[in-house]
């Protein structure tokens, strides 16, 4: 089986994908051996959450400071900075909850427990929502609202910065 590589705008490079062998026009996967595995851990390593967590709380804390900046309002800046907060508070327990040792046990707990702490971390967002006009005076929700879409979009951006370090 051939792998074709390429994008918008390049050409497409053809190759052999070393983890498949064909065998009588059946595709089968190939073991790796511990070596392989290893190699292949070394170039794709796992991207901590709390990196994820921190490009959140500057993001937010940057929103906040240009909501400000913008408008020399206070209730902006700290409703952007509640946005920022009711993202990042429970992405930070969300990260503190997946990296303890019970969620490595095995397999199917890692895969129930990151189920709970997705259900926790929504949870939590939705309360602080709910929370928000009798916590932060003269509520502005375009600046909350604005601050939590960007907190969530640096998931992405994490990744994407991941996918351009790696191959740096």
């Amino acid at each position: 089986m051939e792998v074709r590589q390429g994008g918008v705008g390049s050409r497409a490079v053809s190759r052999p994908d070393p983890w498949i062998e064909e065998a009588d026009d059946e595709t089968t996967v190939k073991a790796l051996s511990r070596e392989e595995a290893e190699a292949l851990r070394a170039r794709q390593p796992a991207m901590s959450p709390w990196r994820v967590v921190a490009a959140q709380a500057v993001a937010g804390v940057a929103v906040a400071g240009l909501a400000w900046w913008l408008t020399r309002q206070a209730s902006v800046f700290w409703s952007a900075l509640y946005g920022a907060m009711a993202v990042v508070v429970p992405s930070g327990l969300m990260a503190r909850g997946m990296t303890s040792r019970l969620t490595s046990l095995n397999p199917g707990v890692s895969a129930v427990s990151f189920m709970l702490w997705e259900l926790v971390k929504l949870g939590l967002t939705v309360v602080l929502l709910v929370l928000a006009p009798r916590l932060v005076p003269d509520l502005s929700w375009p600046a909350l609202l604005v601050a939590l879409a960007i907190g969530v979009q640096m998931v992405w951006v994490a990744l994407l910065w991941r996918g351009r370090s790696k191959n740096s």
